[in-house]
Protein backbone atom coordinates (compact mmCIF):
# COMPACT_ATOMS: atom_id res chain seq x y z
CA UNK A 1 0.00 0.00 0.00
CA UNK A 2 1.53 3.69 -0.65
CA UNK A 3 2.46 5.37 2.13
CA UNK A 4 0.13 8.23 1.99
CA UNK A 5 -3.00 6.22 1.00
CA UNK A 6 -2.12 4.49 4.51
CA UNK A 7 -2.29 7.98 6.07
CA UNK A 8 -5.30 8.87 4.75
CA UNK A 9 -7.11 5.27 5.40
CA UNK A 10 -5.75 6.01 9.08
CA UNK A 11 -7.74 9.61 9.46
CA UNK A 12 -10.90 7.75 8.66
CA UNK A 13 -10.49 5.07 10.79
CA UNK A 14 -9.53 7.72 12.95
CA UNK A 15 -12.61 10.21 12.41
CA UNK A 16 -15.00 7.56 12.06
CA UNK A 17 -13.75 6.86 16.23
CA UNK A 18 -13.82 9.84 17.64
CA UNK A 19 -15.90 12.37 15.44
CA UNK A 20 -19.07 9.96 14.10
CA UNK A 21 -20.75 9.09 17.20
CA UNK A 22 -21.41 11.77 19.57
CA UNK A 23 -19.33 13.45 22.40
CA UNK A 24 -15.57 12.18 22.18
CA UNK A 25 -12.50 13.41 23.68
CA UNK A 26 -12.73 16.29 21.25
CA UNK A 27 -15.93 17.85 22.13
CA UNK A 28 -14.37 20.40 25.12
CA UNK A 29 -10.88 20.20 23.02
CA UNK A 30 -12.08 22.54 20.37
CA UNK A 31 -12.48 25.56 23.05
CA UNK A 32 -8.99 24.84 23.82
CA UNK A 33 -5.92 23.04 25.02
CA UNK A 34 -4.86 22.58 29.16
CA UNK A 35 -1.90 20.19 28.95
CA UNK A 36 -0.26 19.88 31.95
CA UNK A 37 3.09 18.49 30.16
CA UNK A 38 4.96 19.40 27.53
CA UNK A 39 7.42 16.89 25.78
CA UNK A 40 10.45 17.34 23.82
CA UNK A 41 11.25 14.53 21.86
CA UNK A 42 13.51 12.94 19.01
CA UNK A 43 12.50 13.53 15.73
CA UNK A 44 12.60 10.00 15.20
CA UNK A 45 10.17 7.73 13.87
CA UNK A 46 10.15 5.23 16.30
CA UNK A 47 9.83 7.36 19.31
CA UNK A 48 6.53 8.69 19.52
CA UNK A 49 5.68 10.47 23.02
CA UNK A 50 2.13 9.99 22.78
CA UNK A 51 1.91 6.39 21.73
CA UNK A 52 4.82 5.67 24.50
CA UNK A 53 2.59 7.02 27.24
CA UNK A 54 -0.26 6.35 26.22
CA UNK A 55 -1.47 9.37 26.28
CA UNK A 56 -5.19 10.71 25.15
CA UNK A 57 -5.80 14.25 22.59
CA UNK A 58 -4.81 17.15 24.99
CA UNK A 59 -2.35 15.58 27.48
CA UNK A 60 0.69 16.98 26.10
CA UNK A 61 2.19 19.70 24.59
CA UNK A 62 5.06 18.37 21.96
CA UNK A 63 7.69 19.66 20.57
CA UNK A 64 10.24 17.11 18.37
CA UNK A 65 13.58 17.83 16.38
CA UNK A 66 16.79 15.68 15.79
CA UNK A 67 18.04 14.30 18.90
CA UNK A 68 16.03 16.01 21.32
CA UNK A 69 17.98 19.33 22.30
CA UNK A 70 17.66 22.38 23.78
CA UNK A 71 19.48 25.04 22.96
CA UNK A 72 20.41 27.70 25.49
CA UNK A 73 18.53 30.71 26.11
CA UNK A 74 19.79 33.25 23.26
CA UNK A 75 17.81 36.77 23.56
CA UNK A 76 17.98 38.03 20.02
CA UNK A 77 15.88 38.45 17.13
CA UNK A 78 16.93 34.70 15.77
CA UNK A 79 13.83 32.02 14.54
CA UNK A 80 14.16 29.73 17.70
CA UNK A 81 11.48 26.93 17.47
CA UNK A 82 12.25 25.10 20.38
CA UNK A 83 12.31 28.63 22.55
CA UNK A 84 9.00 29.43 21.38
CA UNK A 85 7.71 26.23 21.91
CA UNK A 86 9.21 26.30 25.68
CA UNK A 87 7.49 29.98 26.00
CA UNK A 88 4.46 28.89 25.12
CA UNK A 89 3.94 25.95 27.41
CA UNK A 90 5.39 27.63 30.29
CA UNK A 91 4.39 31.29 29.75
CA UNK A 92 0.89 30.26 28.04
CA UNK A 93 0.14 27.24 28.90
CA UNK A 94 1.31 27.08 32.35
CA UNK A 95 2.29 23.10 32.27
CA UNK A 96 3.33 21.60 35.50
CA UNK A 97 6.26 19.77 33.77
CA UNK A 98 8.56 19.21 31.20
CA UNK A 99 10.02 15.97 30.10
CA UNK A 100 13.13 15.55 28.25
CA UNK A 101 12.47 12.14 26.53
CA UNK A 102 15.42 10.73 24.49
CA UNK A 103 16.38 7.53 23.03
CA UNK A 104 19.06 4.29 22.13
CA UNK A 105 19.99 3.99 18.19
CA UNK A 106 19.75 8.09 17.76
CA UNK A 107 20.40 9.02 14.38
CA UNK A 108 21.50 12.36 15.96
CA UNK A 109 23.83 11.52 18.27
CA UNK A 110 24.98 8.83 16.24
CA UNK A 111 26.10 11.35 13.76
CA UNK A 112 27.86 13.54 16.62
CA UNK A 113 29.78 10.60 18.00
CA UNK A 114 31.23 9.74 14.13
CA UNK A 115 35.35 10.52 14.38
CA UNK A 116 34.61 12.51 10.96
CA UNK A 117 32.18 14.53 12.84
CA UNK A 118 32.50 18.30 11.50
CA UNK A 119 30.39 20.82 13.69
CA UNK A 120 30.89 23.65 11.06
CA UNK A 121 29.80 21.45 8.00
CA UNK A 122 27.49 23.13 5.88
CA UNK A 123 23.88 22.96 6.55
CA UNK A 124 21.51 22.81 9.26
CA UNK A 125 22.13 19.51 10.72
CA UNK A 126 25.71 19.30 11.94
CA UNK A 127 25.27 22.74 13.42
CA UNK A 128 22.30 22.02 15.78
CA UNK A 129 23.58 18.21 16.86
CA UNK A 130 26.61 20.57 18.07
CA UNK A 131 24.68 20.98 20.53
CA UNK A 132 25.47 17.92 22.02
CA UNK A 133 29.35 18.14 21.35
CA UNK A 134 30.30 18.59 25.25
CA UNK A 135 28.23 15.30 25.72
CA UNK A 136 30.82 13.68 22.95
CA UNK A 137 33.95 15.19 24.95
CA UNK A 138 32.95 13.96 27.95
CA UNK A 139 31.99 10.37 26.80
CA UNK A 140 35.29 10.29 25.18
CA UNK A 141 37.39 11.73 28.03
CA UNK A 142 35.60 8.55 30.67
CA UNK A 143 35.11 5.86 28.37
CA UNK A 144 37.75 5.86 26.43
CA UNK A 145 38.02 2.48 25.83
CA UNK A 146 34.93 1.50 25.53
CA UNK A 147 32.53 -0.45 22.67
CA UNK A 148 31.03 2.45 20.31
CA UNK A 149 27.48 1.17 21.41
CA UNK A 150 28.58 2.20 24.93
CA UNK A 151 29.76 5.31 23.74
CA UNK A 152 27.03 6.50 21.94
CA UNK A 153 24.39 5.56 24.96
CA UNK A 154 26.66 7.40 27.31
CA UNK A 155 26.54 10.59 24.84
CA UNK A 156 22.54 10.04 24.10
CA UNK A 157 21.83 10.23 28.18
CA UNK A 158 24.08 12.89 28.45
CA UNK A 159 23.02 14.88 26.18
CA UNK A 160 19.67 14.85 27.73
CA UNK A 161 21.43 16.55 30.94
CA UNK A 162 22.47 18.82 29.07
CA UNK A 163 19.44 19.96 27.70
CA UNK A 164 18.02 19.63 31.32
CA UNK A 165 21.04 22.30 31.92
CA UNK A 166 20.25 24.35 28.89
CA UNK A 167 16.23 24.92 29.94
CA UNK A 168 17.98 26.94 33.62
CA UNK A 169 19.07 29.34 30.91
CA UNK A 170 15.29 30.33 30.46
CA UNK A 171 14.71 33.17 32.83
CA UNK A 172 10.79 31.72 32.34
CA UNK A 173 11.79 28.68 33.06
CA UNK A 174 14.05 29.30 36.22
CA UNK A 175 11.39 31.51 37.25
CA UNK A 176 8.43 28.96 37.56
CA UNK A 177 11.15 26.07 39.01
CA UNK A 178 11.81 28.83 41.64
CA UNK A 179 8.25 29.48 42.69
CA UNK A 180 7.67 25.78 42.47
CA UNK A 181 5.19 25.45 40.04
CA UNK A 182 7.40 23.60 37.45
CA UNK A 183 9.69 20.47 37.17
CA UNK A 184 11.94 18.92 35.13
CA UNK A 185 12.59 15.40 34.45
CA UNK A 186 15.34 13.57 31.90
CA UNK A 187 13.74 10.28 30.52
CA UNK A 188 15.79 7.43 28.24
CA UNK A 189 14.02 5.29 25.82
CA UNK A 190 15.43 1.85 25.81
CA UNK A 191 14.23 0.87 22.24
CA UNK A 192 16.03 -2.47 22.27
CA UNK A 193 14.67 -3.71 25.46
CA UNK A 194 11.33 -1.65 25.06
CA UNK A 195 12.41 0.26 28.93
CA UNK A 196 12.27 3.80 29.89
CA UNK A 197 15.13 5.13 32.45
CA UNK A 198 14.61 8.36 34.36
CA UNK A 199 17.19 10.75 35.42
CA UNK A 200 18.60 10.35 38.86
CA UNK A 201 20.55 14.32 40.06
CA UNK A 202 21.16 12.81 43.50
CA UNK A 203 23.11 9.68 41.87
CA UNK A 204 23.95 11.24 38.76
CA UNK A 205 22.94 7.90 37.16
CA UNK A 206 19.80 7.29 34.86
CA UNK A 207 17.36 4.32 37.10
CA UNK A 208 14.93 1.75 35.36
CA UNK A 209 11.13 3.30 36.19
CA UNK A 210 9.10 0.59 37.05
CA UNK A 211 5.59 -0.15 38.31
CA UNK A 212 6.15 0.73 41.61
CA UNK A 213 3.48 3.98 42.06
CA UNK A 214 4.56 4.57 45.58
CA UNK A 215 8.07 5.11 43.99
CA UNK A 216 6.84 7.44 41.24
CA UNK A 217 4.70 9.61 43.98
CA UNK A 218 7.93 10.09 46.21
CA UNK A 219 10.39 11.02 42.91
CA UNK A 220 7.83 13.49 41.82
CA UNK A 221 7.35 15.34 45.02
CA UNK A 222 11.19 15.42 45.53
CA UNK A 223 11.73 16.35 42.12
CA UNK A 224 9.03 19.55 42.68
CA UNK A 225 11.01 20.75 45.78
CA UNK A 226 11.32 24.41 45.20
CA UNK A 227 14.81 25.18 43.83
CA UNK A 228 15.92 21.43 43.20
CA UNK A 229 17.61 21.71 40.03
CA UNK A 230 21.12 20.63 40.58
CA UNK A 231 21.67 18.13 38.00
CA UNK A 232 24.85 16.14 38.24
CA UNK A 233 27.11 13.98 35.30
CA UNK A 234 26.45 10.98 33.83
CA UNK A 235 28.47 7.92 35.31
Amino acid sequence: MHTIQKFIDGFLEFQEQHFKHGESSFTNLKYGQEPQTMVIGCSDSRVDPALLMGCEPGDIFVSRNVANLIPPYEDDAGLHGVSAALEFAVCNLKVQSIIILGHSFCGGIKTLMRDDFNPNAKGFLAPWISLALPAKLEVLQKLPNSSSKTRQRAAEQYSIILSLKNLMSFPFIKDAIEKGTLSLFGWYFDIENGELFEYNKDDGIFKKITNNKKEHAARFSKNKAKGNVDFGIYE
